[in-house]
Protein backbone atom coordinates (compact mmCIF):
# COMPACT_ATOMS: atom_id res chain seq x y z
CA UNK A 1 0.00 0.00 0.00
CA UNK A 2 1.02 3.50 -0.48
CA UNK A 3 -0.75 7.24 0.18
CA UNK A 4 -1.84 10.29 -0.91
CA UNK A 5 1.11 12.37 0.28
CA UNK A 6 -0.94 15.82 0.40
CA UNK A 7 -4.14 18.20 -0.96
CA UNK A 8 -7.98 17.17 -0.32
CA UNK A 9 -7.07 13.76 -0.29
CA UNK A 10 -3.69 13.42 1.75
CA UNK A 11 -3.52 10.53 3.89
CA UNK A 12 -6.05 8.58 2.15
CA UNK A 13 -4.71 4.64 1.46
CA UNK A 14 -3.83 3.33 -2.07
CA UNK A 15 -3.72 0.29 -3.28
CA UNK A 16 -1.36 -1.12 -5.82
CA UNK A 17 -1.17 -3.79 -8.13
CA UNK A 18 0.27 -6.81 -6.76
CA UNK A 19 3.24 -7.49 -9.48
CA UNK A 20 4.43 -6.09 -12.99
CA UNK A 21 4.61 -2.78 -11.25
CA UNK A 22 6.92 -0.33 -9.64
CA UNK A 23 4.47 2.30 -7.55
CA UNK A 24 6.65 5.76 -7.42
CA UNK A 25 7.52 6.30 -3.67
CA UNK A 26 5.78 8.80 -1.58
CA UNK A 27 8.84 10.01 -0.38
CA UNK A 28 9.66 10.77 -4.63
CA UNK A 29 5.75 12.18 -5.02
CA UNK A 30 6.55 14.38 -2.37
CA UNK A 31 9.70 15.53 -4.33
CA UNK A 32 8.21 15.95 -7.78
CA UNK A 33 5.33 17.93 -6.03
CA UNK A 34 7.49 20.17 -4.17
CA UNK A 35 9.74 20.54 -7.71
CA UNK A 36 5.90 21.24 -9.39
CA UNK A 37 4.63 23.69 -7.00
CA UNK A 38 7.70 26.01 -7.79
CA UNK A 39 7.48 25.29 -11.07
CA UNK A 40 4.51 26.84 -10.49
CA UNK A 41 1.84 23.92 -11.36
CA UNK A 42 -1.70 24.91 -12.76
CA UNK A 43 -4.41 24.66 -10.17
CA UNK A 44 -7.11 23.26 -12.22
CA UNK A 45 -4.87 21.22 -14.82
CA UNK A 46 -5.07 18.54 -17.17
CA UNK A 47 -3.33 15.25 -16.53
CA UNK A 48 -2.34 12.37 -18.53
CA UNK A 49 -0.56 9.89 -16.30
CA UNK A 50 0.88 7.32 -18.48
CA UNK A 51 2.11 4.10 -17.50
CA UNK A 52 -0.24 4.61 -14.57
CA UNK A 53 -0.13 1.42 -12.41
CA UNK A 54 -2.12 2.24 -9.19
CA UNK A 55 -2.00 6.07 -10.49
CA UNK A 56 -0.61 7.14 -7.57
CA UNK A 57 0.99 10.07 -9.68
CA UNK A 58 -2.63 11.33 -11.38
CA UNK A 59 -4.03 10.69 -8.40
CA UNK A 60 -1.69 13.11 -6.00
CA UNK A 61 -1.97 15.49 -8.90
CA UNK A 62 -5.67 15.95 -8.50
CA UNK A 63 -5.81 15.99 -4.74
CA UNK A 64 -3.33 18.62 -4.61
CA UNK A 65 -5.99 20.63 -7.52
CA UNK A 66 -5.67 19.04 -10.77
CA UNK A 67 -9.10 19.40 -12.97
CA UNK A 68 -9.40 16.19 -14.29
CA UNK A 69 -6.86 13.05 -15.49
CA UNK A 70 -6.91 10.46 -18.16
CA UNK A 71 -4.46 7.42 -16.72
CA UNK A 72 -3.24 4.83 -19.06
CA UNK A 73 -1.92 1.31 -18.53
CA UNK A 74 -1.80 -1.96 -20.42
CA UNK A 75 -2.34 -4.35 -17.94
CA UNK A 76 -5.80 -4.98 -17.26
CA UNK A 77 -4.98 -6.21 -13.48
CA UNK A 78 -3.64 -2.35 -13.02
CA UNK A 79 -6.63 -0.74 -14.49
CA UNK A 80 -9.07 -2.80 -11.76
CA UNK A 81 -6.69 -1.41 -8.61
CA UNK A 82 -6.74 2.00 -10.05
CA UNK A 83 -10.44 1.97 -10.79
CA UNK A 84 -10.63 0.88 -7.17
CA UNK A 85 -8.68 3.66 -6.06
CA UNK A 86 -10.71 6.28 -8.06
CA UNK A 87 -13.94 4.93 -6.47
CA UNK A 88 -11.64 5.50 -3.13
CA UNK A 89 -11.18 9.04 -3.81
CA UNK A 90 -14.20 9.51 -4.94
CA UNK A 91 -12.81 11.18 -8.79
CA UNK A 92 -14.90 8.93 -10.91
CA UNK A 93 -16.76 12.00 -12.49
CA UNK A 94 -13.03 13.33 -12.99
CA UNK A 95 -11.21 10.70 -14.93
CA UNK A 96 -10.89 8.48 -17.77
CA UNK A 97 -8.96 5.03 -17.29
CA UNK A 98 -7.47 3.18 -20.94
CA UNK A 99 -6.45 0.12 -20.82
CA UNK A 100 -4.01 0.42 -24.01
CA UNK A 101 -0.72 0.26 -24.67
CA UNK A 102 1.23 3.72 -24.06
CA UNK A 103 2.68 4.02 -27.41
CA UNK A 104 -0.46 2.62 -29.15
CA UNK A 105 -2.38 5.25 -27.16
CA UNK A 106 -0.18 8.93 -28.42
CA UNK A 107 0.29 7.69 -31.52
CA UNK A 108 -3.95 7.86 -31.91
CA UNK A 109 -4.23 11.25 -29.64
CA UNK A 110 -6.77 13.42 -31.40
CA UNK A 111 -4.34 16.55 -32.29
CA UNK A 112 -6.99 18.12 -29.79
CA UNK A 113 -6.28 16.83 -27.17
CA UNK A 114 -4.05 18.85 -24.51
CA UNK A 115 -2.58 18.33 -21.25
CA UNK A 116 -1.29 20.56 -18.61
CA UNK A 117 0.83 17.75 -16.86
CA UNK A 118 1.98 14.50 -18.15
CA UNK A 119 3.75 11.59 -15.70
CA UNK A 120 5.51 8.75 -17.36
CA UNK A 121 7.07 6.03 -15.10
CA UNK A 122 7.46 3.58 -17.69
CA UNK A 123 8.81 0.24 -16.93
CA UNK A 124 12.73 0.68 -16.80
CA UNK A 125 13.60 -1.94 -18.81
CA UNK A 126 11.85 -0.28 -21.41
CA UNK A 127 13.77 0.65 -24.81
CA UNK A 128 15.33 4.04 -24.50
CA UNK A 129 14.18 4.56 -28.60
CA UNK A 130 10.60 3.27 -27.82
CA UNK A 131 10.61 5.93 -24.84
CA UNK A 132 12.04 8.75 -26.78
CA UNK A 133 9.34 8.13 -29.67
CA UNK A 134 6.48 8.39 -27.04
CA UNK A 135 8.01 11.55 -25.96
CA UNK A 136 7.82 12.81 -29.54
CA UNK A 137 4.19 12.15 -29.58
CA UNK A 138 3.74 13.82 -26.77
CA UNK A 139 5.10 17.01 -27.59
CA UNK A 140 2.49 18.09 -29.64
CA UNK A 141 -0.27 17.42 -26.72
CA UNK A 142 1.59 19.30 -23.79
CA UNK A 143 -0.31 22.56 -23.31
CA UNK A 144 2.74 25.68 -24.07
CA UNK A 145 3.25 26.42 -20.01
CA UNK A 146 2.65 22.23 -19.00
CA UNK A 147 5.15 19.93 -17.41
CA UNK A 148 6.32 16.66 -18.31
CA UNK A 149 7.80 14.61 -15.63
CA UNK A 150 10.01 11.48 -16.58
CA UNK A 151 10.81 9.02 -13.78
CA UNK A 152 13.53 6.27 -14.93
CA UNK A 153 16.17 4.56 -13.45
CA UNK A 154 19.89 5.56 -12.93
CA UNK A 155 20.85 2.08 -14.05
CA UNK A 156 19.02 1.85 -17.49
CA UNK A 157 20.00 3.83 -20.67
CA UNK A 158 18.44 7.76 -20.46
CA UNK A 159 16.21 8.02 -23.47
CA UNK A 160 17.28 10.49 -25.72
CA UNK A 161 15.25 14.40 -25.20
CA UNK A 162 13.21 14.46 -28.69
CA UNK A 163 13.61 17.96 -30.73
CA UNK A 164 10.28 20.21 -29.10
CA UNK A 165 10.87 19.49 -25.68
CA UNK A 166 13.51 20.63 -23.69
CA UNK A 167 14.90 19.19 -20.19
CA UNK A 168 14.94 21.98 -17.49
CA UNK A 169 15.71 19.77 -14.40
CA UNK A 170 16.92 16.73 -13.15
CA UNK A 171 16.68 15.33 -10.08
CA UNK A 172 18.17 11.79 -8.35
CA UNK A 173 16.54 9.67 -5.63
CA UNK A 174 18.38 6.75 -5.04
CA UNK A 175 18.29 4.87 -8.28
CA UNK A 176 15.45 6.65 -9.85
CA UNK A 177 16.02 9.56 -11.91
CA UNK A 178 13.16 12.09 -12.17
CA UNK A 179 13.41 14.51 -15.48
CA UNK A 180 11.44 17.24 -15.72
CA UNK A 181 10.95 18.31 -19.63
CA UNK A 182 9.11 21.65 -20.86
CA UNK A 183 8.24 22.54 -25.10
CA UNK A 184 11.00 24.27 -26.16
CA UNK A 185 9.99 28.03 -26.93
CA UNK A 186 9.24 29.23 -30.35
Amino acid sequence: MTRIVAGEKGGLRLNVPKSGTRPTSERVREAMFSHLLCSGFPQGATVLDLFAGSGALGLEALSRGGASAVFVDAAGSAAKVLRANIDALRYRDRVRVLVKDAAKFVSELKPTYCFDLIFLDPPYALAPYVLCEILAGLTAHLSPEGIMVLETSKKFPAPEIPSGLQAYAAKNYGDTLVTYLQRVSS
